[in-house]
């Protein structure tokens, strides 16, 4: 449904599949010596499954680890989880908590839990459109407290009462040749209005 990490955006896949159970794996390494010596690892994982008749249970989860000159450049975690009730259906509630940690902007960890609902626009064949609105709680802890906006300097930790709208879509044209889909969200704090983030992917 969301993203809100470095990854966000690739959250919500369409929850109406009809097979009970996919999951896939996708693992990769690259080295590279010479004078700047690079090494990258990355792990990513999706798994979806129906715990119960009328519900959907998806996990997306990732790990990098970026090296260059032996100066560790990433470490990043992210788990984007989600349980539906009744995806098949035109409007239908869902749940969601995410974890992540991320080096370079240097939070330890952070999480985010909360619920909504998830609005079928649009669907026909195997296009589709939805949108999605949501509410969660945020608490994020911080290895550095020098923030861009001064006014939050010094709290090694910041927790927010956040809203979250989602768009996302998927089209077949030209006989199934070109297939376009994208994925965006904005997420603003409910209670501090310099606190918001947004990002949109199209592929």
């Amino acid at each position: 449904c969301f993203l809100f990490f470095p990854l966000l955006l690739s959250a919500q896949i369409n929850e109406s599949d009809t097979l009970s159970f996919k999951a896939n794996l996708s693992l990769t390494g690259f080295y590279q010596g010479g004078n700047v010596e690079t090494l990258i690892f990355r792990a990513k994982s999706d798994m979806s499954f129906k715990p119960l008749k009328n519900w959907v249970y998806k996990t997306k989860n990732s790990y990098i680890y970026q090296e260059f000159g032996k100066e560790k450049a990433d470490e990043d975690i992210l788990s984007l989880n989600f349980l539906y009730l009744n995806p098949d259906r035109k409007i239908y509630p869902l749940v969601l908590g995410f974890i992540s940690t991320n080096f370079r902007r240097e939070i330890d960890l952070r999480y985010l839990v909360g619920g909504g609902v998830t609005f079928e626009i649009f669907k026909k064949d195997d296009n589709w459109l939805k949108l999605a609105v949501s509410s969660e709680y945020e608490q994020t802890y911080f290895d550095e407290t020098d923030f861009n906006i001064s006014e939050y300097d010094g709290q090694e930790s910041l927790n927010t009462i956040r809203g979250t709208v989602w768009l996302n879509g998927k089209y077949h044209l030209f006989k199934k040749k070109v297939i376009i889909s994208h994925e965006s969200y904005f997420q603003p704090s409910l209670e501090q209005s310099n606190n918001f983030r947004w990002q949109a992917d199209i592929g």
